[in-house]
């Protein structure tokens, strides 16, 4: 039946991935073809395989009448129309880990150029000129490289660098603290600690609202007189006019920039600089790595059309109707306590534990375990995370993850409970549906019994039970403007310790919460956003 099945080449793979391809279904390989070109063609295929230049779009996709999945040999799916795919039931996948050893590669080929400015003594020579004292270098051997985020790059960078000797140290939340000793690498919680221990800065964090702008005047003003810095991931993460002020003052003594908020980018603010080195996105250009992400978008295209698990899947798969009228009900709470258990865990999440109790636990109920992992990967950062690919991006953290039913019932039918070990001591939630309208509850946080609807923002607060706390807290947050939109206090016995649980209009702070605690005499404090 597969010889049936065709696919579409709209760009060029490596041949090795073309001849895996062809061992089990007809290949067309189809390059260039306008947009015209392929709404035209694409009713004739069950797969299309597209590189960056070719557009997926909503067009080609409701064209594509026999389509089961499209293919994307390289990290992003930027050029697919997801959503269009998502309806129409049609798998979206990509190669993400293609071009992790060449990206690393190329973080440490940008901070060695730095290190003895390669590149300006290249372009000097060139000039017929001979300056050899105005080159003169420093070694990396014993220097410290701070990297932020420690995902499948960062983690690579640390061991090429611990090959030459560096001393690394690094910044990932949610990278618990025997996994960074494992790397060589000493973690710290606070970017502000990092900073001006570091000659040698790199980051590899994802693009979220949280790393956008991440590094400006203020956090530059730490950093180590003569630093060099590094961006691979994602441009915008340094905010340009502090970069810019900070190599005119020599805070900054050179950096080396892959990734731009625009691209193509040929009119960079930092193209002026002499100590500026600026590559257009070759990260993931190398021979290998363009070959590694055909092989893989063979393989991912072959299991997708084949019926079998396509790891790397950016959109949802199908569910059973009978297991989606079951346990769909669950799925969003579920995937709210993986969210919440990834903000509320400190030191990093180490294993996770899905407990299904009451009626749930004569059911199939992997999609949920599935849920929570997707909600908690989303909160640490994990690029297109979902019910797919959750379980793979798991894995490749090194989270444990179990799952567990007991029949024996709560107060509830049912409920969902999310346990994770942290380094900081167990963290759990749990959820319940109640109501003729299955309307989600919270009905335990950090063993307490509670009953509140879950919200946008949340907040809760450990303390000594006292009279009082209750008006402490909203007299602060009436003063900041902020308003309480649900409140609830649970406690185990009188006198002991108790749990203030909020749901508010805006997001709290930090800095808020710390003042909270500290006025009131709390014992700490979350934030949590959904």
């Amino acid at each position: 039946m597969t010889q049936h099945m065709k696919v579409l080449v709209a760009e060029k793979i490596a041949e090795s991935g073309v001849e895996m391809l062809k061992g089990h279904f007809d290949v067309d390989v189809s390059l260039g073809l306008t947009p015209e070109e392929l709404v035209a063609a694409i009713p004739a295929y069950d797969a299309l395989i597209v590189r960056s230049a070719t557009r997926a779009t909503r067009e080609v996709i409701e064209a594509g009448v026999r389509l089961k999945i499209i293919g994307r040999a390289g990290v992003g799916v930027d050029n697919v129309d997801v959503q269009a795919a998502t309806e129409r039931g049609i798998i979206v996948c990509n190669a993400p880990t293609s071009n992790i050893v060449s990206a690393a590669e190329h973080t440490v080929a940008l901070m060695l150029a730095q290190a003895r400015s390669i590149a300006q003594a290249n372009a000097s020579m060139k000039e017929c000129k001979w300056e050899r004292s105005k080159f003169t270098g420093t070694e990396v051997y014993e220097k410290t490289l701070a990297i932020f985020g420690l995902g499948r790059i960062g983690s690579l960078v640390a061991e090429r660098a611990r090959g030459l000797g560096m001393r690394l140290i690094g910044f990932d939340p949610y990278l618990t603290e025997e996994r960074a000793q494992s790397m060589g690498v000493e973690l710290f919680a606070d970017v502000n600690e990092i900073l001006p221990q570091a000659d040698f800065i790199t980051v590899h964090l994802p693009k979220t609202k949280e790393t956008i702008g991440m590094f400006g005047a203020e956090q530059f003003a730490l950093m180590k007189d003569g630093v060099r810095l590094v961006n691979t991931a994602r441009g915008g993460i340094y905010q340009m006019d502090a970069l810019r002020e900070a190599l005119e003052s020599g805070k900054v003594a050179s950096a080396a920039i892959d990734v731009f908020e625009v691209e193509p980018c040929t009119d960079s603010p930092l193209i002026g600089y002499e100590n500026v080195i600026l590559t257009p996105h070759l990260g993931a250009s190398t021979a290998e790595a363009q070959d590694r992400a055909g092989e893989q978008i063979a393989e991912y295209v072959s299991a997708g059309l084949l019926g079998k698990m396509v790891p790397t899947a950016v959109n949802i798969a199908p569910i059973a109707p009978d297991v989606l009228d079951q346990v769909g009900p669950y799925i969003e709470p579920a995937e709210d306590l993986g969210k919440m258990v990834a903000q509320m865990a400190r030191g990093g999440v180490e294993s996770i534990d899905v407990l299904l109790v009451g009626g749930l636990a004569d059911m199939d109920t992997r999609i949920l375990r599935t849920a929570v992992l997707k909600g908690l990967l989303t909160v640490v950062g994990a690029e297109s995370v979902n019910f797919v690919n959750a379980d793979y991006y798991a894995e490749q953290r090194g989270l444990r993850v179990t799952e567990t039913n007991r029949a024996e019932t709560h107060d509830f039918v049912s409920m969902v409970v999310v346990r994770a070990v942290t380094p900081e001591g167990p963290v759990e939630i749990g959820a319940a549906l109640v109501g003729k309208k299955n309307e989600p509850r919270l009905v335990t946080v950090l063993d307490y019994d509670v009953d509140l609807k879950p919200a946008r923002n949340m907040a809760f607060f450990l303390y000594p039970d006292r009279p009082g706390m209750i008006g402490k807290v909203g007299t602060i947050l009436g003063g900041e403007g902020i308003n309480i939109g649900s409140m609830q206090v649970a406690r185990k016995e009188k006198g002991g310790e108790a749990l203030m649980c909020l749901t508010v209009d805006t997001p709290l702070t930090r800095e808020l919460l710390d003042r909270i605690v500290t006025e009131a005499e709390m014992t700490t404090a979350w934030s949590v956003e959904l």
